[in-house]
């Protein structure tokens, strides 16, 4: 088994490879403007998923991943030469969406402060539906049963005694 710190250092070599040699040696038109973002390798150091982004459009996109697709042996073996394994590893490249994410996520939160704000306009002119104290509340309970009823009947509707 790889040890983890190994690892996320093979991960962090391959991503600063690729980034290395998608600016300096690839020539293809088709290659926009790139950002390497990520790497991930997986335990056994075979298999490689490098995220990237491509500023523009999706026509600027698909020409970039079609450009990486094609240097990719290139790619594979400047990766394999360098990290120095017994195996290069396969590299597959996948468009990192994060903008699309913090978009998405941005509008999620404008909408959730637009209905939190909707609420409170609401709540602000909101009246109770009965009375404001909606239970009774009984004033004279401040004696004792007995005092109530002088002739001892509330004792014997109870069923006590009273000798």
């Amino acid at each position: 088994m790889t040890d983890a710190a190994k690892v996320r250092r093979h991960a962090e070599r391959v991503r600063e490879l690729v980034a290395s040699v998608v600016r300096s040696q690839i020539k293809d038109p088709r290659l926009g403007m790139i950002t390497i973002t990520d790497a991930r390798i997986t335990a056994d150091l075979r298999d490689a998923t490098v995220f990237y982004t491509v500023l523009g459009d999706a026509a600027a996109q698909a020409g970039t991943a079609a450009a990486l697709d094609s240097a990719k042996g290139m790619l594979r073996s400047t990766v394999g030469k360098a990290l120095g394994l017994r195996h290069s590893p396969t590299l597959t490249f996948v468009l990192d969406d994060v903008q699309d994410q913090v978009k998405h996520i941005d509008d999620l939160l404008a909408a959730a402060r637009n209905a939190d704000a909707e609420v409170q306009r609401l709540a602000a002119r909101a009246e109770y539906a009965g009375e404001a104290q909606p239970y009774r509340l009984d004033e004279d309970d401040s004696g004792t049963e007995d005092e109530d009823e002088p002739d001892g009947t509330a004792d014997e509707a109870r069923g006590g005694d009273r000798r």
